[in-house]
């Protein structure tokens, strides 16, 4: 007994370790240089202070930019929600070759690289570009719209890159729910919408709720698409971040927007997750 507790010790020590050094450590020191004065000639100095989140937390400028963060987060994750639901229920019902083709359209998007599908968006969505052109050729536009550098565009191109996230859970909850089920409640005269209101809705919950925790985490996070998508015109707590770290060298007040984008994401997650609590519950009863 003694001996299979220290193997497990054993095997578990590498994950541990890893999670030390590559997510405490860090969090740990961001916390700590966030309180660090700015430096003269260095990022930072060696005394501390708390005039990084007085300015943070105190002014509407940085408060705007988390909020629109947060709500592009939420609303990626929506949509990503709307579109993925039918491809999952169209997944979980197929077999063999056909489902193969469909796991790998899913992930189609995941397959190329961050740079080369960005800049895609970028040439097709140009005042000149495909796009426009064509909206312009059917005569539904008379002059090209300014699709590149808009939230919208971000928002669009964060879902397209998310609904995998989304998807695969999905699936797998959708796939948990016995068939034996639906056909009983079909038998009793139930319609479609209240079978899939009454069973499949609720009983999918536990794919949806992980799927929007994770879509909503990776929007909130996401650094090269509203980068290079949104542009100057629009402002992201993650793209703000990362100028202040590697634009201005102000590694203390990027430490103290990253402290306060962390603990929104947080606190929004756990809000979130108390709030379908119940539904949860629900699906497992």
């Amino acid at each position: 007994m003694i001996k299979a507790r220290h193997l497990r010790l054993l095997l578990g020590a590498p994950a541990v370790v890893l999670i030390f050094v590559f997510m405490i450590l860090p969090i740990t020191n961001m916390v700590e240089m966030s309180f660090r004065v700015p430096g003269t000639v260095e990022p930072f100095g060696d005394d501390y202070t708390l005039m990084h989140y007085t300015r943070v937390f105190g002014d509407s400028f940085y408060w705007g930019i988390l909020a629109r963060s947060l709500l592009t987060a939420g609303s990626v994750a929506l949509l990503c929600l709307i579109v993925s639901y039918p491809i999952a229920w169209h997944l979980s019902k197929a077999s063999g070759l056909k489902a193969a083709l469909l796991y790998a359209l899913i992930a189609s998007p995941l397959m190329t690289g961050v740079l080369v599908r960005n800049f895609g968006w970028m040439i097709v969505t140009a005042l000149n570009g495909p796009l426009n052109e064509t909206l312009i050729g059917l005569g539904i536009i008379s002059q090209p719209l300014r699709l590149l550098f808009t939230q919208g565009l971000v928002i669009v191109a964060l879902v397209h890159v998310f609904v995998p996230f989304m998807v695969l859970p999905i699936n797998n909850a959708l796939r948990n729910i016995p068939d034996n089920l639906v056909e009983a409640s079909v038998s009793m005269g139930a319609s479609r919408y209240r079978v899939f209101r009454d069973i499949i809705l609720p009983l999918s919950f536990p794919g949806i709720q992980p799927g929007l925790i994770l879509v909503y985490v990776l929007a909130v996070a996401a650094y090269v698409t509203p980068a290079l998508l949104g542009g100057q015109m629009v402002t992201y707590m993650p793209t703000m971040i990362i100028a202040e770290l590697t634009g201005t060298f102000r590694w203390p007040l990027g430490s103290a927007l990253a402290i306060m984008l962390s603990l929104s994401t947080i606190l929004v997650v756990g809000l979130f997750t108390m709030l379908t609590w119940r539904l949860m519950e629900r699906a497992r009863a």
